[in-house]
């Protein structure tokens, strides 16, 4: 069925990684003036991460990531200290490497994704492959018999051993072909053993911490009704212990304690908090975290997977709240050794005494580090970028305002370094999703706006994740609408601070951003009281009808659509292509070709429309370029447009 395939480049594409033995060095203080020799150039911030989501390997001496070579990323596996050779595979152009893990000391598991032609629609294929950590072996883990969906791991063993618990589609030829089943998977052989046989309507299962599949989800979304199936031992048959019209309904654990009871996040206090939870009948126990004001993100599970050792929570920031007394000492220490920066623990050994420390600041694109409290030794390991290494640029606030209906607003707010304060150009720039949430940690796109002279703010208009289940409703029936006014009322605010030239904005953003740009080009009116000169769309949305359909290919599809109703009930109305006559400000929109989450013709189908209408617009298509800017070439294409654009329209 797939017609992409997989080829491996091995060894000395950089022979030696050189640990720098050192502690993390002083954060530099910002200059006072960003005189033009100063000024970092475009090309830099155009480069890719050094290193992305690094994975410490279980006896601590490797390293798995994404790292950024020839303006590429590709996965590798380094030695954590100098002397070894890295090793490297790369897959085809069109095709994404979505995640990875360790699995045992010598390998890897690999999810991969590609799109593919299926009975006459395009549709985004996943597969497993298991990879040996010096890449002279990768094995595809029976692509023969698995279906559009087979890339969700479960569970991996602590023994050792290279096995893993691999929930995945079997075929596409028959229903029962296209529930997952559960196989007991060796990543060295390649051999399954079905562990969980597929059941109707059941597209997830649960395992505990032994590989136990102790939980599967049956939703039908004919029915929009969901329900929860439960067993506590291999041998028991599943039983349903819950049923509810839709999934948020139904209380599920995340993981399963060694005593019988799990733990749960929920929402009924208005937020989500952590809980124990009794088995089988999801009785909700004692309150183990909750945050003021803010939504914990999830939980970091202790090394045998039948409890946990944290929270991970985003405030102001995000960060891990350490319940492991241990593991909290850990972080005060660290958190003690950076200073004002901040340090996120992300990965760590099997015994979780060896640690990899992501160390930098929302001003400072920062850098790992490989810490051992055993000798008290921070050894950086890798700058996230090479030319700016630890230097620190325009600061970066959380600011809060309140939107014309007293709905209470926070955002971020970037000051361009060098420049007083006072009746700045200013940048509008939404976060996509729409339910997601921008956060203080580094940008490469906001400092790059904010080196050329613009004050940059990003609001976490209503409908945002993080904030409760309130304040997500609010964006209930709002797209484009009330959404679209807490970011114009941003202006406002900053204009009453004197911080902003309210006759100087302009707005950018990608995904429901680029969508949010479009709209405000299209609705916002000219002369005086208009709030924009210009507006910029990266991977934007322009047809909220043609979206849905596209979504509806996917699993959940008329869920989706449901969603997508509740937020924009009239699509046409909201859709900026079909308002393409009332645009009334120029505007630049770049898509990738490659773009797996919006397609690339919700910009060409605007781009026409502005054409017929007689509109001024630009067009910029990337040939390989993704929804995520996961290539170099890409970004700085993006980078050196937008620059031209604002400075024909709103120089700064």
């Amino acid at each position: 069925m797939m017609t992409w395939r997989t080829s491996l480049l091995a060894g000395a594409m950089i022979p030696t990684i050189a640990v720098a033995q050192t502690a993390p060095p002083p954060a530099s203080a910002p200059k006072a003036i960003a005189t033009l020799s100063d000024r970092v150039p475009v090309e830099t911030f155009a480069k890719l991460p050094g290193i992305a989501n690094p994975k410490l390997s279980p006896d601590g001496r490797r390293i798995a990531a994404k790292m950024a070579i020839d303006g590429v990323q590709v996965l590798v596996v380094a030695p954590l200290f100098s002397g070894g050779k890295l090793a490297a595979i790369k897959v085809g152009a069109t095709v994404d490497i979505n995640w990875w893990r360790w699995v045992g000391d010598d390998w890897l598991a690999v999810g991969i994704g590609s799109q593919d032609m299926l009975y006459g629609e395009d549709i985004y294929v996943t597969r497993t492959l298991g990879v040996k950590a010096d890449m002279t072996k990768i094995n595809r883990i029976d692509w023969k018999n698995s279906g559009v969906r087979a890339d969700e791991i479960l569970w991996a063993a602590r023994d050792g051993t290279p096995r893993v618990l691999l929930s995945r589609q079997t075929g596409i030829e028959s229903e029962s072909q296209w529930y997952p089943a559960v196989a007991e998977v060796d990543l060295s052989t390649g051999k399954t053993k079905t562990v969980a046989g597929s059941q109707t309507n059941v597209f997830d299962w649960y395992a505990d911490g032994a590989g136990v599949v102790r939980m599967g989800y049956r939703y039908d979304d004919d029915t929009r009704k969901g329900s929860l199936l439960y067993r506590s031992a291999n041998r028991d048959p599943f039983k349903v212990i819950a049923s509810a019209r839709g999934k948020q309904d139904i209380v599920i654990p995340v993981t399963f304690r060694a005593d019988g009871t799990a733990i749960a996040t929920d929402d009924s206090g208005g937020r989500d908090e952590v809980f124990e939870v009794s088995l089988p009948d999801l009785k909700l126990g004692k309150k183990l975290y909750g945050a003021d004001s803010y939504d914990v993100d999830g939980v970091v599970e202790n090394a045998t997977g039948d409890d946990i050792d944290g929270i991970t929570v985003t405030d102001r920031f995000g960060h891990i709240v350490w319940l492991n007394p241990k593991l909290k000492e850990i972080q005060d220490a660290v958190d003690k050794a950076v200073g004002e920066r901040r340090a996120r623990i992300v990965s760590w050994d099997r015994t979780r005494s060896k640690f990899l420390v992501q160390v930098g600041s929302p001003s400072q694109a920062g850098a790992l580090y490989f810490y051992d409290p055993a000798n008290g030794s921070m050894q950086r390991y890798s700058w996230q970028n090479s030319d700016l290494k630890a230097r620190t640029l325009s600061p970066v606030s959380t600011i809060r305002y309140k939107a014309r209906d007293g709905v209470e607003i926070e955002a971020l707010l970037t000051l361009p370094r060098g420049h007083s304060p006072k009746n700045l150009p200013l940048i509008v720039l939404p976060h996509g999703g729409p339910f997601a949430r921008d956060s203080e940690d580094w940008d490469w796109w906001t400092q790059y706006l904010a080196e050329t002279g613009y004050a940059v703010v990003q609001p976490n208009y209503r409908g945002s994740s993080g904030y409760g289940t309130s304040f997500a409703k609010l964006g209930e029936g709002q797209w484009g609408l009330k959404m679209q006014d807490d970011l114009d009322d941003a202006i406002t605010h900053l204009a009453k601070q004197g911080i902003a030239d309210p006759k100087r904005v302009c707005m950018a953003g990608a995904s429901y951003g680029g969508y949010a740009a479009m709209r405000a080009a299209q609705r916002n009116g000219t002369g005086d009281a208009a709030p924009y000169r210009c507006a910029i769309s990266y991977a934007g949305v322009s047809d909220l009808q043609s979206m849905q359909r596209y979504d509806g290919k996917f699993l959940y599809g008329k869920t989706r659509g449901d969603w997508l109703k509740k937020q924009a009930p009239d699509y046409r109305s909201v859709s900026p292509r079909f308002g393409a006559q009332t645009f009334s400000i120029p505007i630049l929109m770049l898509h990738g070709k490659e773009d797996k989450r919006v397609p690339v013709k919700q910009s060409r189908m605007m781009a026409a429309a502005l054409k017929e209408a007689g509109k001024p617009y630009e067009y910029i298509e990337q040939p390989l370029g993704d929804h995520h800017f996961t290539r170099g070439e890409d970004r700085l294409e993006f980078l050196k447009a937008m620059g031209a654009f604002l400075t024909k329209y709103n120089p700064a």
